[in-house]
């Protein structure tokens, strides 16, 4: 694959990867998130998200709706750690239409009060599906506590009161600050034309004085000591929720694809992965179990979740404990190691065939990272894996005296 890239003088970086395909994913990808929140704004960078479809200074709230829907197409938007993103798929005959509303949303919205004060209501109400559901909301509490004081511990959504209390001036004091060209970047897939989407972008952004690109990234030293903890909360629940993990390896990090294939085989989507064959398959104790691991510009995050009968929570929990001492105490034979690759590249490939997610995948990529984001170098550095940094990336990461737990019972 071949991925035309361009820089406007504004500082708007554009990268676009060609496909034969009729519909187009595109979009903008802002270099700010959850972990850009000052403390008292939690929860400010999804609100912004939600605020910007509330209006711009030539489009009213109705008219953003539904510029996109009368053509068919479909347009989006949602907030994570370090980013914010809005992004339309169309047929490749609306491309400039698309392009022409994602613009105006990102860089001209209005926020009129009236409008957030109704949509304040719409994220409350998100907030408390998510109180309502333990196997979500205890992934926001665990994050919290790995990182505890720090803004990227904080839930995304931020809490109700905080919420009620933001304006029109909160969400352009916000967005003024990072909704800026040279920290954002747009992404196009699709049989398009290069030059033109160049040349459109050059119109859409006229206004922008030229500046030089920027990324800002947090450094590390802002990041807290981690202290291992063991938490206990009574929710109430009928099923017992358990969280485990440990703080993991940034994005450049070399140590990170290794974690990437063990988090694969311990708690992957295979109905192989060897949690699910131990705590499910063999001793019928959940139904749910799996792990998860983030990377973020400077940390990142390991943890696997179940749910289980709160009379179980010490035996699943030895059951785990012993997967992860497994691959800690004995190396991967050359036989599991290569069966192991063979499966996350399957997975890989097929989930590179969601042209959305993919689309949304090479974009973030190049925006925190200036990657053009190649499976066969991926591929490289899976294969190069071995059993002994594979072994010594379990004893770093899974090492008993390193892991939080949280339960919700």
């Amino acid at each position: 694959m071949k991925y035309n890239t361009f820089t406007l003088p504004n500082g708007l970086r554009i990268i676009h990867l060609p496909s034969a395909a009729p519909v187009v994913y595109c979009g903008y990808e802002i270099n700010a998130g959850t972990r850009n929140e000052l403390v008292g704004e939690e929860g400010l960078a999804h609100f912004c998200e939600h605020a910007t479809f509330k209006g711009t200074e030539r489009r009213r709230a109705w008219h953003i709706l539904n510029c996109l829907e009368t053509v068919g197409g479909d347009l989006n938007a949602y907030t994570n750690k370090e980013g914010t993103v809005y992004y339309a798929a169309i047929l490749k005959d609306h491309f400039n239409r698309a392009l022409d509303l994602l613009t105006d949303i990102v860089f001209h919205s209005r926020y009129p009060q009236q409008e957030l004060d109704k949509e304040k209501e719409v994220i409350c109400d998100e907030i408390e599906s998510y109180n309502d559901s333990p196997a979500e909301l205890i992934y926001d509490e665990f994050e919290n506590i790995v990182f505890k004081g720090h803004p990227l511990g904080h839930n995304i959504l931020g809490t109700a009161d905080h919420l009620r209390t933001y304006t029109s001036d909160d969400a352009l004091r916000f967005t003024s600050k990072f909704y800026r060209p040279e920290n954002a970047i747009f992404f196009a897939y699709g049989d398009l034309d290069f030059k033109k989407i160049v040349k459109e972008l050059k119109r859409a952004t006229k206004d922008f004085a030229a500046c030089k690109p920027l990324i800002d990234i947090a450094p590390g030293d802002r990041l807290p000591l981690y202290e291992p903890t063991h938490t206990e909360k009574d929710k109430g629940t009928h099923q017992a929720h358990v969280m485990i993990g440990n703080r993991a390896y940034p994005v450049h990090d070399e140590r990170r694809m290794a974690l990437y294939l063990l988090n694969n085989i311990l708690g992957g989507p295979g109905m192989n992965a060897r949690f699910n064959l131990s705590l499910r398959e063999r001793n019928g104790l959940v139904y749910t179990v799996e792990s998860s691991m983030v990377s973020y510009s400077d940390t990142g995050i390991w943890c696997t979740y179940f749910g289980c009968d709160p009379h179980d929570v010490k035996r699943c929990l030895r059951l785990t404990r012993k997967e992860l001492d497994r691959v800690m105490e004995k190396p991967l034979t050359t036989a599991q190691l290569n069966a192991a690759k063979k499966q996350i590249k399957g997975q890989i490939g097929v989930a590179c065939d969601n042209r959305e997610n993919f689309a949304l995948d090479f974009g973030k990529s190049y925006l925190h990272y200036g990657w053009e984001r190649d499976i066969t170098n991926l591929f490289d550095h899976i294969d190069a894996l071995t059993p002994e940094i594979i072994q010594q990336v379990a004893q770093e990461i899974f090492a008993e005296e390193r892991i939080t737990t949280l339960i919700y019972k």
